[in-house]
Formats: structure tokens, sequence, C-alpha cells
């Protein structure tokens, strides 16, 4: 069998999510869109079902995914229906849908529920996305107020900036909804911090917390912060040495020949490529751990191989492990010397197994 793996640690996901919620100070919706990004949705959903206040999703159909799944705590379509015809589904399923656009206002009110619905109402504060402009805002929030099939409304917005700590965006966008809020009746609960806003924006912590990247153990904050340290890497991609060559100095190495030995250098052949998910583009230096100890790729990223520099590692060879990304080496390490994120490189994850531990399975 093929040496590459993926190991899920969901006993680190659940660790993350009580870091996320003790920060929050409040209720945390567990973000397990994209599966999850790649862990597994269902399998990390489950891990968190007794615990989570509720689970954020894009579309109806992962959240479908999770119901099949067992999953009983609520469970938010942060982008919504995009057809009133979805509306049945969302009563059925006992969802909660956030409402972003003109149109979705006007098709809850004409829907007749036979059951009462929770909305999430989503304010435009600056990121030009979804969400309603502040001069249709409290409007439309009046509007399903009114309505007695709403029973629960949730002001949320979305930052655009927050992984930038000096940026001012952030302190903008929280402006806006801040004055827009305090319209609202007293004591409307409120969602705006994402991971990011979370972890570094103190100010933007509200009755929801929506953590969605922290909950896999990495970031993408752009100086230093200490709640970062709490995190543990969920997702452990390995693969093995499955060739050894010695090339003299100046020889060229893989397709382009981009990357040309300045010396004798032992080269060691991984069984790991970018249609496993790695990225194609990492350039020379990008770190792997080869059984425990660092060194870097060498020479292009092929379709299902990469080739790594062995020569300071007398011991490893054949069969040695090696840790693309992992509980020893951040992913968002790996993907900063590629020009990449952590984000892409975690939904990216293809064609290798995964295994899931932990989590009472």
């Amino acid at each position: 069998m093929r040496p590459a793996h993926a190991t899920i640690d969901l006993d680190a996901f659940v660790h993350n999510y009580r870091v996320a919620k003790q920060l929050g100070g409040g209720k945390a919706l567990a973000v397990v869109k994209a599966d999850a990004y790649g862990h597994g949705a269902a399998q990390c959903a489950r891990a968190l079902d007794c615990e989570a206040d509720g689970f954020g999703v894009a579309c109806i159909e992962e959240a479908l995914e999770l119901r099949e799944a067992g999953i009983r705590s609520p469970i938010v379509l942060l982008e919504g229906f995009f057809d009133a015809g979805e509306l049945p589904l969302i009563e059925q399923h006992d969802l909660w849908t956030v409402a972003a656009s003109p149109w979705q206002v006007d098709a809850l009110e004409r829907h007749r529920p036979a059951k009462p619905l929770t909305v999430w109402l989503k304010l435009d504060s600056g990121m030009h996305r979804l969400g309603l402009s502040p001069g249709e805002y409290v409007q439309a929030w009046q509007r399903l107020s009114a309505l007695p099939s709403i029973t629960g409304l949730v002001a949320m917005t979305h930052f655009s900036r927050a992984d930038e700590l000096a940026q001012p965006r952030t302190d903008e966008q929280l402006s806006t909804f801040d004055a827009i809020h305090a319209t609202l009746p007293p004591g409307t609960p409120a969602s705006i911090a994402n991971s990011a806003a979370l972890m570094a924006w103190p100010r933007t912590r509200r009755e929801w917390v929506r953590p969605g990247l922290m909950l896999y153990g990495t970031h993408m904050l752009d100086a230093p912060c200490a709640e970062t340290d709490a995190l543990r890497p969920v997702m452990h991609v390995a693969s093995k040495v499955i060739a050894v060559r010695d090339l003299a100095a100046g020889e060229p190495i893989g397709y382009g020949g981009g990357f040309v030995t300045e010396a004798p250098t032992r080269v060691g052949v991984v069984a790991m490529g970018y249609a496993d998910g790695y990225p194609q583009y990492a350039p020379a230096g990008t770190p792997v751990l080869v059984d425990g100890h660092r060194t870097r790729l060498i020479g292009r990223v092929s379709m299902d191989m990469l080739t790594i520099d062995l020569t300071d590692l007398a011991s490893s060879g054949l069969g040695s492990g090696v840790e693309l990304w992992g509980r020893h080496l951040p992913v968002n390490e790996v993907a900063s010397h590629g020009h990449n994120s952590p984000y892409r490189m975690l939904t990216g994850l293809k064609r290798v197994p995964r295994q899931w531990h932990g989590a009472s399975r």
C-alpha cells in the first residue's frame, strides 16, 4: 500500500474547541464547512456533538450530511439558503439559517412554517461580500422580528482582515456593526468573531463566536499572539522515503531542472505529490521532517512524488518516516514557504487516506 496517509486527532479538535469557547466567554459555533476543512465533517461533529453549542456549515447539503450522521445539535447555514424551495427542508431538519440578502428576507416573509425558525441576520460592515448594507439592515430586522414564525434572531457580521493585527479595518468594521447593533432591541445576541478576531481582537467577543481555522490547530495571524499557543494540530500528514540516490555536484533534480546540487547530495524520494494536496509550487527549502529531524524539499513537486535532502541525515533512508505537516511541523509554516495558506492545504488534501483517532472512537 502507498504509504502516504493523514491522521486526524479528534482529541486535539475537541481541545481546540474548548480553547475557543473559553476565549469567547459565551457560546461557540464550531465551523465544520468544507468537510471540516478537510478533516471529516461527520467525524469531527460526532466528537463534539454532546458539547458544541452548534455547528456552522456553508450550505444545506453539508447540514443534511451531519443530520444523516446523527448530529442533533443546532446547525447554522452560513451562506443561508440559495432558493426559497430550501425553506421546508430547513424547517424539517431544524436548521438555523443566515439571511444575508434582501431576497432572502422577502422569502422568509412569504414562508409559512409549521414551527418556529431561527435566523442570523448578516450585516455587511465592510467586507462587501454577503450581508445587508447598514441602510437596509434595521428595516430588515424589524420585518423579520414582526413575523410570529421567527422566534430567534441573531445579529452577525464577518471581518475581512482580522488576521492582520495592525490593520485598522477590523476596528472600522466593529464600529459599523456596533452602531447598527445599538439600534436593535436591548439584549439582542450578536456573533461577529471568527477565529482570527476571537484570538487577536478581544472586543469582538460577543454572545456567539464562530471558530473555524483555529479548531484545526492553526492560524493565519501575521504577528505573534499568545492565544495561539494553546492550539493543538489536528491533521498529521505523513509518508515514507521510497527511494534514495546519491548525486554529484552540478546535477539537476526533477522536472525543469530548477534545482541543481551545489555539492554531493543524498536525495530521498517521498510518496507525496500535488495530486495528494501537497503544494505544487512549494519551493526548495520548504521544511519537512524525516525520522523527526528537520530537512528541506529540493526539486519541483511532482504529481505523486517529491524529493528531499538526506545529505545530513546519515541514519535515515529507505522506509524512513516523513512528516509533511502536523504535530511537529505546523501547516502554516509549510504554507508560508510557498505563499500558500493553511486553508488551502487542509481543504485541498485528497487521495490520501484519513484515519481518525481519539474522542471516544
